[in-house]
C-alpha cells in the first residue's frame, strides 16, 4: 500500500527572516546562550548554488531564505571582491536589482566572504536523490496485520488532540494506508464526506509508560495505534529550539519530533558550535548544518 504522512514529523520551522539583520551582523547571545564559531581561515563554498543578490548596496549571498518577488529580496552574507561584469550572462536584473545563482568559494572573517571563485549553477543541482526516510509506525505489525475496517477520513483527530494535550507528548504524525489514489479518495469524498476510507496508523511517542498512553488513548481511535517512547517532550525540543535561536549567524532550525531533535543551519560551524551543543545538550540533540563549508 502507498504511504502518506500528515503530522508534526519537522515542525516548529524558524527561518532568520529576510527583514532582520544578516547573519553575520546579528546581535551577540547572551551569556547563557550558545556562541558561534570562531571565523574560519581557508576556504569555504557554499553546499550548492546559492542566490546572489545585489540591491544597489553591494553583492550579498543569500544562504538562508529567499523571497519570491520579483525582483528576489533576501539578507545575506556580504561579498568582498564580487564584480557583475566577471558573470556576463549568468544574472538577471530588474531596475537596479541583479541578482543570479552561484556557488561561491572565499575565506569568510565571521561577516563578509571575499570571493575567490564563482560558478554559476541553477538551484537545486546537487549531486543524488535525497535518501527517502522511513515514516512509518515504529511499532511492529501485529499478528493479523493493522485493523483494515473503514473509518471516516478524520476520525483520527480526536486522539491526535487528546495526544497533544498529555504532559509527556513527544510527538506525532499519521501514516495513510488507502491504496486508492488521491484523485479517487478526493472524489469520493466530494461526493460523502463521511466516507470510509482503511484507517492510517497514527504514531504517538511519549516520553511516559507507552503502555498507560496507550490505555487512555485507545477508547478515542477504533483504528491502527502505535504508542512509542522519546527521551524528550515536545515542549522540551521547543525549548531547545528557542535557546539555540539565539546562536549568531542562524539561518532557520526546526524540530524533528521523528527523531527527537533539533535541526539548526547556520552560516559557518568548523565543529566548534556543534561540539558545545553536543556538550549542552547531550550528543546528537541537536544538529548543526553549516551552509558554508570547506573547500574540498
Amino acid at each position: 500500500m502507498r504511504r502518506r504522512v500528515v503530522g508534526a514529523v519537522a515542525a516548529g520551522l524558524v527561518l532568520a527572516g529576510c527583514g532582520q539583520p544578516p547573519p553575520g551582523a546579528a546581535p551577540g547571545t547572551t551569556d547563557e546562550a550558545p556562541t558561534s564559531a570562531a571565523a574560519p581561515a581557508g576556504a569555504l563554498t557554499t553546499r550548492s548554488p546559492a542566490t546572489v543578490l545585489d540591491a544597489g548596496d553591494g553583492a550579498q549571498v543569500c544562504l538562508g531564505g529567499v523571497m519570491e518577488s520579483m525582483p528576489p529580496q533576501c539578507r545575506g552574507v556580504p561579498l568582498a571582491g564580487w564584480d557583475w561584469a566577471d558573470h556576463e550572462g549568468a544574472y538577471e536584473e530588474a531596475g537596479a536589482v541583479r541578482w543570479g545563482d552561484f556557488t561561491v568559494t572565499g575565506t569568510f572573517d565571521g561577516t563578509t566572504l571575499t570571493v575567490t571563485d564563482a560558478l554559476p549553477g541553477a538551484l537545486g543541482t546537487g549531486t543524488g536523490d535525497v535518501p527517502r526516510r522511513d515514516v512509518g509506525p515504529p511499532c511492529p505489525e501485529p499478528a493479523g496485520g493493522w485493523a483494515d475496517d473503514p473509518l471516516p477520513l478524520v476520525a483520527h483527530e480526536e486522539v491526535l488532540a487528546a495526544a497533544r494535550a498529555r504532559a509527556d507528548y513527544a510527538g506525532g504524525w499519521v501514516t495513510h494506508r488507502d491504496p486508492r489514489p488521491a484523485e479517487e479518495i478526493d472524489q469520493l469524498l466530494a461526493d460523502d464526506p463521511e466516507a470510509g476510507l482503511v484507517p492510517p496508523v497514527v504514531t504517538i511517542r511519549v516520553t511516559g509508560d507507552p503502555a498507560a498512553a496507550e490505555a487512555d488513548l485507545r477508547p478515542l481511535w477504533d483504528g491502527p495505534l502505535c504508542v512509542t517512547t522519546a527521551e524528550r517532550t515536545e515542549a522540551e525540543l521547543v525549548d531547545i529550539q528557542t535557546e539555540v535561536n539565539a546562536v549568531d549567524g542562524m539561518l532557520g532550525s526546526s524540530q524533528d519530533t521523528l527523531t527527537g531533535t533539533v535541526d539548526l543551519q547556520v552560516v559557518h560551524d568548523d565543529g566548534t558550535l556543534q561540539a558545545e551543543l553536543d556538550e549542552r545538550y547531550g550528543a546528537g540533540v541537536v544538529r548543526v548544518e553549516s551552509a558554508l563549508v570547506p573547500l574540498s
